[in-house]
């Protein structure tokens, strides 16, 4: 019994991811929304946003450290990194709901590589596809913080409508 309802308690849960789906292919049960986040609603999967720029690298988070925070689950290596994050949430958390800062550049979403797609710039922490993606961004830093700056607002407003172009890795 325990088990099916265990079932019946995600249904709503389900439904929902389901209805903001807003990817144009892709596996349907990953959610496109304002925040990039996996099945569980957890953010930049699972790494903690503190780490990479208090240790200078990426570290998984651990779900005993996670809170919630603007609809996700954010995971963190410590007690220590989690309330740095409680404290300044918009200090810590990446840039464009974690979404890729070169696709937003160009105008749509893509996943993100937060191992090899990583760069802090000016204390902010930029997610990119992977590491040539994120090797370009930062070769002209400016240029793309100058386009993706403007058009952030729209991919948001596109996530939040199911209406965005979004590209996960495995397409």
């Amino acid at each position: 019994m325990k088990s099916l309802h265990s079932i019946f308690a995600l249904v709503p849960a389900l439904a929902l991811a389901l209805l903001i789906t807003g990817c144009t292919g892709g596996d349907s049960t990953r959610l496109a929304s304002e925040l990039l986040v996996d099945e569980l609603g957890v953010a930049i999967k699972g790494f903690d946003p503190v780490a990479y720029h208090v240790a200078d690298m990426p570290v998984q988070g651990k779900a005993e450290y996670a809170t919630q925070w603007n609809g996700a689950t954010w995971w963190f290596s410590s007690a220590e990194n989690r309330q740095l994050f409680i404290d300044a949430p918009e200090q810590y958390a990446p840039a464009y709901g974690g979404w890729c800062a070169y696709g937003i550049a160009e105008g749509y979403a893509a996943e993100t590589d937060p191992v090899n797609g990583w760069t802090i710039h000016d204390g902010r922490l930029y997610l990119n596809w992977d590491a040539e993606v994120s090797a370009d961004w930062r070769a002209d830093k400016a240029g793309y913080l100058e386009q993706s700056e403007p058009n952030w607002s729209t991919v948001q407003k596109e996530l939040q409508e199911g209406e965005a172009t979004v590209y996960w890795h495995d397409q």
